[in-house]
């Protein structure tokens, strides 16, 4: 078993994600590497924001990726790839901390429309770079400690990045749900660290290549 040498994949990215979809389809199951190492990060932040765990994180994306390849006929392009595997990660997720009994019901009762808008962080020089990432266990520890609900909407919607919609597509909410629980989890932090500290959040769990090629090599040892 081997994973796809660096120049293949660089052609490959080229691609969309529904193009590669249709190329392990069609029996270049290897290609499904491609699928991994782009989302690998997005997938980590959403399962480590459910189990808060690095390591359980992982076995979630591994599962996730095997019961994305196994459904993928079932892919029909109405959400972008992305969403679906990433619905396809909390699933997994939520699943092992309700059998443990970890997860807090979240009630969105109180309205937050109305909260000021989380302020902008200007590009920090390079002293300020440092004591970012000096600070970056903080964050995310400041990010565990939130309650379940606001932790998970976080990571996606201010962490990854994705949008409002995606993040309600894949966490099966509504957009109201999303914007009231991130306001809330902005709060929070705001209170805690960013208004102190002026932490970048982008800076937080990353999913660096060594990592990244453990995932891949187990996944791909397990579908090929």
């Amino acid at each position: 078993m081997h994973m796809v040498n660096g120049a293949v994949l660089e052609e490959w990215s080229r691609l969309t994600d529904g193009q590669v979809v249709e190329q392990v389809l069609s029996g270049q199951t290897a290609l499904f590497e491609v699928l991994m190492r782009r989302h690998n990060e997005r997938i980590y932040r959403a399962a480590r924001a459910i189990v808060r765990d690095e390591r359980e994180a992982e076995d979630v994306m591994q599962q996730a990726y095997v019961n994305a390849y196994t459904h993928l006929r079932q892919f029909d392009g109405r959400a972008l790839f992305s969403t679906w595997l990433t619905r396809i990660a909390v699933h997994e997720a939520l699943a092992r901390v309700r059998r443990r009994g970890r997860i807090v019901p979240f009630e969105d009762r109180r309205d937050t429309s109305r909260e000021p808008p989380m302020p902008q962080t200007a590009t920090p020089d390079p002293e300020r770079q440092a004591f970012s990432r000096e600070l970056a266990a903080l964050l995310e520890s400041a990010i565990d400690r939130l309650a379940d609900g606001p932790r998970e909407v976080f990571m996606l919607r201010q962490v990854e990045g994705m949008s409002t919609a995606e993040v309600a597509g894949a966490l099966e909410v509504s957009e109201d749900v999303v914007k009231t629980r991130l306001s809330r989890a902005r709060a929070a932090l705001r209170r805690d660290l960013f208004e102190r500290a002026g932490i970048q959040s982008p800076e937080a769990f990353r999913f660096l290549r060594p990592r990244c090629d453990r995932v891949v090599a187990a996944v791909l040892a397990r579908i090929l």
